[in-house]
């Protein structure tokens, strides 16, 4: 029982690495405006940070997809895209 655990377990890490991030400009490029807040989330994953309110029968959400190749942020008016940036980190020591 205890080598079907630890190899299962392996698998399930074996699979998350190779999967990679999806913070890069292929996965940016998907996300379209006006596009469900849900179908982002499909292509993107969960985000690292969200931010949000509502007011009346408006509501905004800023969530933010962070990964080795930079930072993806969207802004959401009533759970669809309105905005989107993809940006890079600069090169440390560069001039």
């Amino acid at each position: 029982m205890r080598a079907r655990v630890s190899a299962a377990s392996t698998l399930a890490l074996l699979l998350l690495l190779a999967c990679g991030s999806r913070v890069d400009r292929a996965h940016f490029a998907r996300i379209e405006s006006d596009m469900p807040e849900d179908e982002v989330i499909a292509i993107l994953g969960e985000p690292t940070d969200t931010a949000g309110f509502s007011l009346g029968g408006l509501s905004a959400t800023s969530a933010t997809w962070e990964g080795p190749e930079g930072t993806i942020a969207i802004q959401f008016v009533n759970g669809r895209v309105k905005l989107k940036t993809f940006t890079t980190e600069p090169v440390r020591g560069a001039p």
